[in-house]
């Protein structure tokens, strides 16, 4: 069976092949983000990752396996995209030093008529930083395209004190999950 994964996300690709996915297609389709007002964190996720698998499913036959996901940081239930320049990047690190947030990731699993949408949710505490601190590691670039303005895989990670749950949905696709969903379409990875 094929396997679509439809995100452009480096990372997703990488996980997919750290858990021995590596014979996989990448399709990105052309969505917008948007949901109902009034959502809760999982529920956006859910939502939104369950519009990539609408769309991708044109992009896919029938009897491909369609995997898409959609990761979101949430402080205090508001979200928190990607930063739109650097002045955004330091009040969101701002607004997290100190402090807990909740990352989420809705996953799609597809397959012809059968799908299937979860969500995950790890809590992230961020350690105390100084602005200074916070300048530099906007200076690396490497805020510019993560949700929440940072990445936990890069340097990142010197910002979080620690986190409970999925590390790997804090990168952008909680593996444990999507395993226990792909074993519900018979793909089995142990």
């Amino acid at each position: 069976m094929k396997i679509v994964l439809a995100s452009g996300s480096p990372r997703r690709q990488e996980l997919l092949r750290r858990i021995g996915i590596t014979d996989f297609d990448v399709r990105v389709p052309d969505t917008e983000e948007t949901y109902p007002p009034g959502s809760r964190p999982r529920e956006v996720v859910e939502h939104i990752s369950r519009v990539k698998s609408d769309a991708a499913a044109a992009l896919c036959t029938p009897e491909e396996l369609i995997i898409t996901a959609d990761t979101m940081v949430f402080l205090d239930d508001a979200r928190l995209g990607k930063p739109a320049d650097e002045a955004d990047a330091l009040r969101m690190l701002m607004s997290l030093q100190g402090r807990r947030h909740m990352v989420c990731t809705g996953v799609t699993v597809r397959r012809g008529g059968q799908v299937l949408t979860e969500s995950e949710s790890t809590d992230v505490y961020f350690r105390p930083a100084t602005q200074d601190e916070l300048l530099h590691y906007i200076q690396t670039g490497e805020p510019m395209d993560k949700a929440g303005a940072y990445g936990v895989q890069g340097k990142g990670a010197l910002l979080v004190e620690r986190l409970d749950g999925d590390f790997f949905n804090v990168m952008g696709l909680p593996l444990l999950r999507l395993s226990r969903m792909l074993a519900q379409f018979g793909v089995r990875l142990l």
